[in-house]
């Protein structure tokens, strides 16, 4: 047993805080089988993006503003007018010594050198020494790790009991590469480090002279170097944090890249102590911004504004959407952007056609087995906790049967790849695999059969589901006039070949297609002992209506109606006429996808996409988002928003003690955030914050990707989901939130939530006020503070940098 923390020294623990500070500095990386958006500035959001421009030029050497080339084009265009600069500048805090907009002019006639993070031990050993060092220490944790994080990809796994330290303890004493390297003694040295990783970190910060005032950057720069696998581990702390439990996988990964940082030292003291002395010093300094951070955080906030000039343009060219009487269908989609494009085409078809936008999962957030499996899928965003349970409605002879089958692809599949089998397989059974080849090469292949209808956990009682009904219609504002049909339409995408396809499907799905929710809520709201419970509650569903679950294939705009789950004696004669629309609407939204798509010069092509296990961009995903949107639809009505625009449905003058808005603004509008953030991040830093070249990637440990055949996973969005070869495709905004509701309402709600206003507080996303005549009529200013939407302000005095 290890000492509780409470007995280490008083110095120690101070460098556990700092440690455990450290850890929440780096953001999640899901794992492939689940992989969502991450906002990779979350633990900077209590800083505004000079100081966190500041804080990863010193940690991870990377620039998160685009180069100033980029915003001179804009400016050279006509994007950007200097009257956005003013407004930039006038906004600027007044902590900082603000600068003038001659100063920004002269700033954009020349680049800002590339930054450079503070070095650790292993570069400046490299610098000495002629020997990759950096490299090395890469290669030989990847090593491990791939091992250890392992999600069932390799046949032989390594012992993990005892946790990420005690195991790389036992791997590091045994691997000799670092001493055949010139590390001599390592194996010894690693072994004769404490087995509590915490005591580690204490010897090693003692060896190198890092005190507390130091370790916050210094400890956040070393798990900078660990890349993926830092940030593996923080998703490991991630779910821990949501299950009310504790991890220590990060810190631990921490105690491990210091060893090899403190053996290098032992070997090359002499050589490189002074500069480590200066490094140290360095990261003993307040992370304060230079005056060109500065003005990159006041171009970037001038093209935000540039972007809301256009947004308010576009929502006010827009002609109002008005049904009048009872719509023949209202279709709810997810407010992903890809459904905005979408929602246009259907609602072309026919003026009796409604949509709706609502989070994709529904208000139903799952622990969801699929036909066949044990695994327990969470259906619902990352920021939540399932709250009830479903499974496949399959049982009896055919779920045996599922499972039987599944099991033997799973055997077959370890028979060709084990050591004994795997050549002789290739030499022998090689040639029965050309048809399959073909097919895949020409797409020829068929799309997977759906699972049965979902049906929830059965110990849910009919007040609980009736309550769950009544929430999900009332977030919906869908509490009256109901169509004779409502589609229930969630989304994924149909991908070959693509490690990254669950970051193509729903985000608030928790990574997964939203069919299983969509199928559920349809199952859920045809009840007939449902739809009596609402009654009683002042919803009526008329006894004509009917639920249909759908999925929207997101790269291919095929929709897909789950007909097959309705109750027998549902009227389906409607069904005809919803087919030939939403055939129709696909079309148009495939021809204008077409148009940014390369080398889909018809909408036939995008079909095609789908299949080619060669295309490294079969569709956009959510590039291009820059706006979130929460009103009645006819505030944003016919406005061509581009497929840019997160669009939910909302009325705040049905929402009593405003629970919806409170819903919204914790819920999916920090989702959209992490979307909308981790596009931006992937854009203006790819090489820390993207996911690589999809051409190189090769997938490691079920986890992530690859660049190359070794090193840390790469984390983000890889270039091509951002850049179609010639330019970008995701113009690096940060996110603008619309809301129609009373101002009072809205601070009321984040003052409750602090951890959702400092997101707007320090600019990470942008809050604007919609009037009752559907104008952006305010703006949010740090402090619980509103000023009017166009107003024009001084600039504040300039003060010393803190």
């Amino acid at each position: 047993m290890f000492a509780k923390l409470e007995s280490y020294p008083a110095a120690l623990l101070e460098l556990v805080a700092k440690a455990n500070t450290a850890a929440k500095a780096i953001p999640p990386l899901f794992p492939l089988s689940a992989n969502v958006a991450v906002n990779p500035f979350l633990g900077q959001t209590g800083e505004p993006l000079a100081v966190t421009a500041a804080r990863l030029e010193r940690a991870g050497g990377a620039r998160i503003t685009p180069p100033r080339t980029y915003w001179r084009q804009k400016l050279e265009a006509g994007s950007i007018t200097e009257a956005d600069l003013q407004d930039a500048l006038a906004a600027v805090e007044g902590r900082f010594n603000a600068p003038n907009l001659q100063n920004i002019k002269a700033a954009l006639a020349s680049e800002t050198a590339e930054p450079k993070a503070l070095p650790t031990v292993a570069e400046l050993a490299a610098e000495v020494s002629g020997i990759d060092w950096p490299g090395l220490v890469e290669d030989r944790v990847s090593v491990w790790a791939a091992s250890h994080f392992d999600q069932g990809q390799a046949l032989w796994q390594q012992d993990g009991t005892g946790g990420a330290f005690s195991a790389w303890r036992d791997f590091a004493a045994r691997d000799l590469t670092p001493e055949i390297h010139g590390l001599t003694g390592f194996c010894a040295f690693a072994a004769d480090t404490n087995r509590s990783h915490w005591r580690a970190i204490g010897r090693a910060s003692e060896t190198l002279g890092v005190n507390s005032s130091a370790a916050t950057t210094a400890f956040h720069r070393w798990l900078m170097t660990l890349g993926g696998w830092a940030q593996y581990s923080r998703y490991l702390l991630w779910q821990a944090e949501l299950e009310g439990k504790q991890d220590s996988t990060v810190t631990e990964l921490l105690a491990i890249r210091m060893v090899f940082d403190e053996a290098l030292f032992e070997l090359y003291k002499d050589q490189i102590q002074a500069r480590w002395a200066e490094a140290v010093a360095a990261h003993q300094a307040p992370v304060t911004p230079s005056a060109d951070l500065v003005i990159d955080a006041v171009l970037q906030e001038a093209a935000e504004r540039a972007g809301q000039r256009a947004l308010e343009a576009k929502l006010l060219q827009g002609k109002p959407l008005q049904t009048e009487g009872r719509p023949e269908v209202q279709a709810a989609f997810c407010i992903d952007v890809r459904s905005e494009v979408f929602r246009r085409a259907l609602e072309a078809q026919s003026s009796s056609i409604q949509t709706i936008g609502f989070a994709g999962f529904f208000g139903l957030a799952s622990a969801h087995k699929a036909a066949g499996s044990d695994v327990t899928e969470r259906r619902n965003p990352v920021l939540l906790q399932p709250g009830m349970a479903s499974q496949a409605g399959e049982t009896g002879q055919a779920d045996l049967n599922r499972r039987y089958s599944a099991r033997a692809k799973r055997a077959w599949g370890r028979f060709k790849l084990a050591a004994v089998s795997s050549f002789a397989f290739v030499e022998a059974a090689g040639p029965i695999y050309v048809g399959k080849l073909l097919r895949d090469a020409l797409g020829l292949n068929g799309q997977p059969a759906a699972d049965p209808a979902p049906v929830m956990d059965p110990e849910i009682d009919l007040e609980s589901r009736v309550g769950m009904a009544r929430s999900v219609l009332t977030a919906m504002s869908l509490t009256e006039n109901f169509a004779r049909i409502v589609l229930l339409a969630g989304h994924g995408a149909r991908v070959t070949n693509n490690p990254h396809e669950s970051a193509l499907h729903c985000g608030a799905c928790g990574g997964y297609a939203g069919d299983v929710n969509a199928r559920l809520l349809a199952s859920l709201l045809n009840d007939p002992s449902v739809q009596a419970g609402l009654r009683d509650k002042g919803i009526s569903i008329p006894s004509d209506t009917v639920f249909v679950p759908a999925l929207h294939h997101t790269t291919t705009d095929d929709l897909i109606l789950f007909e097959q789950d309705l109750p027998d004696g549902m009227p389906r004669q409607d069904l005809k006429q919803l087919k030939t629309w939403v055939a129709a609407a696909g079309s148009l939204a495939r021809a204008e996808r077409a148009t940014h798509l390369p080398r889909a010069d018809h909408a036939a092509a995008i079909a095609r996409r789908a299949r080619d296990w060669a295309e490294t961009r079969p569709e956009w995903g959510l590039a291009g988002c820059r706006a979130f949107v929460a009103a009645p639809r006819h505030r944003t009505g016919s406005a061509d928003l581009s497929g840019q625009a997160f669009l939910h449905n909302y009325d705040w003058q049905r929402d009593e003690r405003f629970g919806v808005l409170e819903l919204i603004m914790t819920a999916p509008v920090v989702v959209a955030s992490w979307i909308s953030l981790q596009y931006y991040g992937s854009t203006v830093a790819p090489s820390v914050f993207g996911g690589g070249n999809k051409l190189l990637h090769n997938v490691v440990g079920g986890i992530g990707v690859l660049e190359g055949n070794t090193g840390a996973p790469r984390p983000g969005l890889p270039w091509q989901s951002v850049h179609d070869g010639t330019g970008l495709q995701h113009d690096p905004l940060r996110l603008t939130v619309v809301i129609e509701a009373p101002r009072e309402a809205m601070s009321e709600i984040l003052k409750r939530h602090p951890g959702v206003r400092e997101l707007f507080d320090n600019g990470w996303l942008h809050l604007i006020a919609m009037d009752g005549e559907g104008k952006m009529a305010w703006r949010y200013r740090p402090g619980l503070k509103w000023v009017r939407f166009n107003e024009r302000s001084e600039p504040p005095r300039a003060m010393a940098a803190e």
